[in-house]
């Protein structure tokens, strides 16, 4: 154990202490006159530990969200469980993925050129300036909806079911503490710049969730810096990042994955970075059920 922080033993240290079980962190508080020592399991934490301590011991609105995330209906032992009473946005959107998907028989259907960035079967789009024509045209004959539906386009269950358990984890924790306008704003903008920038890059022929998956990591990560309320394993952003990098190698194709959306995913999380580092931290006020 390493020792990282000696506490006078009139704060109460136990919010704190759940909110760092919560995060996976191992430590220990223990007492020694007349003092609480706070130990970490590894060295690696201390200086967000200590940055996050300082938060929490000096901002009011720190201690109320952490205090809130302890005694939430959504959290069942320490553990994110929503109902779908808490999150009735996140899952209409995946009830709605999942329905296109059955009906576009995943992709292969004529249906699926109707929710495509662009009607592939329309338009030529072999090289960019193909492309840009073809999107002012889309866009001229007021076909809109194209900007967003790819986001509901999907070409394989496994797809579907791994973007949904993600959008459901994530998303569902901004509908509850930061409410269902931001969500919107945040799957609205993350689609324009996801599937914006993967069309421009590479054509129409992409669609999935995962570009609005990597937006709202992007957002709950910078956002929970300034406070914490979200629930995620900290290797999650790590691992994601990883893969995201992986995607502009050939290694996918090579172990058989085939190609990946990466523009999407890439222009997802930069516009989900920015609209946390644009966007307030909301503290909704405490509630014990659902909110509006």
């Amino acid at each position: 154990m390493y020792r990282v922080k000696q506490i006078d033993t009139t704060i109460n240290l136990a919010g704190f202490s759940h909110w760092l079980r919560d995060q996976g962190v191992g430590h220990r508080i223990t007492e020694e006159s007349g003092f609480q020592v706070l130990w970490l399991d590894s060295p690696e934490y201390t200086d967000a530990v200590l940055a996050a301590l300082e938060q929490y011991l000096n901002d009011p609105q720190v201690q109320q969200a952490v205090d809130e995330v302890n005694e939430s209906p959504v959290y069942v032992s320490g553990r994110w469980q929503p109902a779908p009473r808490h999150a009735p946005l996140v899952l209409g959107i995946l009830l709605v993925a999942v329905v296109l998907a059955w009906l576009t028989a995943l992709g292969r259907s004529p249906l699926a050129a109707a929710l495509m960035f662009v009607d592939p079967q329309v338009f030529g789009w072999q090289t960019f300036a193909e492309r840009l024509d073809a999107l002012e045209q889309t866009l001229a004959a007021g076909q809109l909806w194209r900007l967003i539906t790819p986001d509901f386009l999907h070409f394989s269950w496994t797809h579907i079911i791994f973007n949904g358990v993600m959008l459901w984890f994530l998303g569902s924790q901004v509908e509850w503490f930061d409410g269902r306008a931001r969500l919107v704003t945040l799957f609205l903008v993350t689609s324009l710049l996801s599937n914006g920038l993967q069309y421009l890059v590479s054509g129409p022929l992409f669609g999935g969730l995962s570009g609005v998956v990597y937006g709202i990591l992007g957002y709950c990560w910078l956002s929970q810096r300034r406070l914490p309320r979200f629930q995620f394993p900290p290797a999650l952003v790590t691992f994601a990042v990883v893969w995201m990098v992986i995607g502009f190698t050939p290694l996918t194709e090579w172990l058989g994955l085939g190609r990946m959306a990466n523009e999407a995913h890439l222009g997802g999380f930069l516009a989900g970075l920015l609209l946390g580092a644009l966007l307030p931290a909301k503290k909704r006020p405490r509630r014990a059920a659902g909110h509006k």
